[in-house]
């Protein structure tokens, strides 16, 4: 069954609706690259969504680009690299995937699943080899051993999750475009169902045969024997919004909740009061019927005085909350077109990581905010 976000459900956001992030007052770079901006994060998952321990290691994964001192730049040199937590903060590891001959030109977000012995990178592979700077989107996939030193080790070549068409969803191969107005399939996350312990991948996608051009929607693929089938999705968000990006799902409580991120400027014009921000649904089961957390959907947003400060949550089992620091500082002005002066103020490094409650249909954040 699929679930629609509607109007209706937007429009119950007035000002000051959702809890608001900490305020970013500083970037921290330490542990990391100097010459490179880091956005979009993932952890390496168990098969219950929790934060995975690899040889007592916590990896994370994040795109990263060079730092061009324009940001808009960084979408289309994107690559994935491998980041380590610890006590001291951020580490570096280097890029996830060796540099190799592939149909696609760079890395998009994804997810990583392990099941004790491997690694699964599931990613956007965006754009072409043949064709630079296109918006072209499919789903990766590459698999690992895990060395002694608990980092991956051996990737295999990375190969298509899904090739098969389908109806539900709209084709996101279009070589033009324009950020916040492409159409997605992308954002690959993994999810192991515990009701009968199916896996699944979720992903951002934009629904076919929709009355409105904007029409993001939470798609779905089951895992068989054969590979990925896709199913309908699980929500759609036509005639709301165009892009529910880093869509995935968390079991918790025994509920079902669905998590994305979308930008004040993805909204249909007439429902552009509500923020960018963390927003989500729950259900009884997995394929819904789901209901708005919060009545409306929204579960997290920037300050009102940074609304561009912080973007691309993403929630773990343990409802721990990771995004980057985008553009901040700015004290409620517009980011500059400029992409020198854009690029003073762009963060490009993780944010804090913020934990959240969730009880029913009611999400918060939780104390303390911080991880």
């Amino acid at each position: 069954m699929t679930t629609a976000w509607t109007a209706d459900h937007v429009r119950r956001i007035e000002p000051g609706s959702g809890d608001s992030v900490p305020l970013v007052t500083a970037v921290d770079r330490s542990g990391l690259d100097l010459a490179t901006v880091y956005w979009d994060m993932w952890p390496i998952q168990g098969p219950d969504g929790r934060i995975a321990r690899l040889h007592g290691r916590e990896l994370w994964m994040a795109l990263t680009a060079p730092d061009r001192r324009d940001p808009g730049l960084r979408h289309f040199e994107a690559k994935i690299r491998l980041l380590e937590r610890s006590g001291s903060g951020w580490t570096d590891l280097g890029p996830v995937l060796p540099d190799q001959t592939a149909p696609y030109e760079r890395e998009w977000a994804g997810s990583a699943f392990t099941d004790g012995t491997e690694v699964t990178l599931h990613f956007t592979a965006a754009g072409t080899a043949t064709r630079p700077g296109g918006y072209q989107q499919d789903l990766f996939e590459s698999h690992a051993a895990i060395g002694t030193d608990g980092l991956p080790t051996g990737w295999s070549a990375p190969r298509r999750s899904i090739s098969a068409p389908c109806a539900h969803y709209q084709p996101a191969d279009a070589h033009e475009g324009e950020a916040g107005r492409i159409k997605a399939f992308r954002d690959p996350a993994r999810f192991r169902d515990p009701a009968d312990g199916a896996e699944y991948l979720i992903f951002t996608a934009s629904l076919a045969g929709a009355d409105s051009e904007y029409n993001g929607a939470v798609g779905i693929a089951r895992k068989g024997a054969d590979g990925w089938d896709l199913l309908p999705p699980l929500v759609h968000a036509d005639g709301v919004n165009n892009e529910l990006e880093r869509a995935h799902a968390v079991f918790h409580q025994g509920r079902y909740y669905l998590f994305w991120a979308t930008q004040q400027a993805t909204f249909a014009p007439d429902l552009r009061h509500a923020p960018t921000g963390l927003y989500g649904m729950v259900a009884d089961s997995l394929f819904g019927p789901y209901t708005p957390l919060n009545g409306s959907g929204l579960v997290l947003r920037n300050p009102p005085e940074e609304p561009f400060q912080t973007y691309s949550w993403f929630v773990s089992a343990e409802l721990l909350v990771s995004s980057f620091v985008d553009f901040w500082g700015l004290g409620g002005a517009a980011v500059p077109d400029d992409p020198t002066a854009a690029a003073r103020c762009f963060g490009g490094v993780p944010a804090p990581l913020l934990r959240i409650e969730a009880e029913s249909a009611t999400c918060r954040l939780a104390t303390p905010v911080t991880a």
